[in-house]
């Protein structure tokens, strides 16, 4: 069992930046692949960001190539999502999850475990 808790959210103006945090407890977070997630009002949840166990392999949704960046610190338990150059698109609530496999997955429905979410709105 893995529980996810973000942090870090909240309100930015556009070309801002923020970085958001995953810490997760349970003893199987380093051997797990993790996912940064967003979902905007009436639209269907997107995948941002991809990390493997080891934190050597990175994957990005098109839409924040060259601007987001995603990390992990193993020996802290937490994943990291540094957002750059944010603009008022990129308003949604942003979930971490982590998945069994090793390799970050872009299908929601292959992760196990979600955090509650953080609200992140970019304003023009």
């Amino acid at each position: 069992q893995v529980q996810l808790v973000e942090s870090g959210g909240g309100l930015v103006q556009a070309g801002g930046s923020l970085r958001l945090s995953c810490a997760a407890s349970g003893r199987t977070f380093n051997s797990n692949a993790m996912g940064w997630f967003r979902q905007a009002p009436g639209k269907e949840r997107e995948f941002v960001a991809g990390i493997n166990w080891s934190g050597d392999r990175t994957f990005y949704g098109d839409s924040v190539k060259g601007r987001f960046t995603i990390s992990r610190e193993n020996t802290k338990n937490t994943m990291y999502l540094q957002m750059n150059s944010l603009k008022p698109e990129d308003t949604a609530v942003y979930y971490c999850a982590s998945t069994l496999v090793s390799s970050p997955p872009r299908t929601d429905t292959l992760y196990n475990y979600w955090g509650q979410g953080t609200q992140v709105t970019v304003s023009s």
